[in-house]
């Protein structure tokens, strides 16, 4: 039926909406490319840049809800990494909106 968008169709655009929301952001991006190297600390993240700590927390909330970044306890510290099966909905995305089948 056409025009009909299925529960599951609308939890992958809201996904994807949070994806896009995540990646418009240039200090996301870039905490994302540091975090493709190694897991880090949010003070580690924070030292890279010159804005506030919790305007960092801010940004890794955004990427965590976004589903892009996960975050692991290990002793005292939280230690973020980058969830890259995320990506793969976004390329399927791409693809299908250029016509092509995954």
């Amino acid at each position: 039926m056409k025009g009909f968008v299925s529960n599951r169709e609308r939890v992958n655009m809201m996904s994807l909406n949070l994806m896009f929301k995540a990646l418009s952001d240039p200090i996301r991006r870039k905490i994302l490319l540091m975090l493709k190297k190694r897991d880090m600390t949010a003070g580690e993240i924070a030292d890279r840049f010159d804005i506030s700590k919790p305007s960092i927390s801010h940004h890794l909330n955004t990427l965590k809800q976004a589903g892009m970044v996960l975050d692991e306890r290990k002793g005292q510290y939280i230690y973020y990494s980058i969830n890259t099966s995320v990506f793969e909905d976004v390329v399927s995305f791409g693809m299908e909106l250029s016509g092509r089948k995954k």
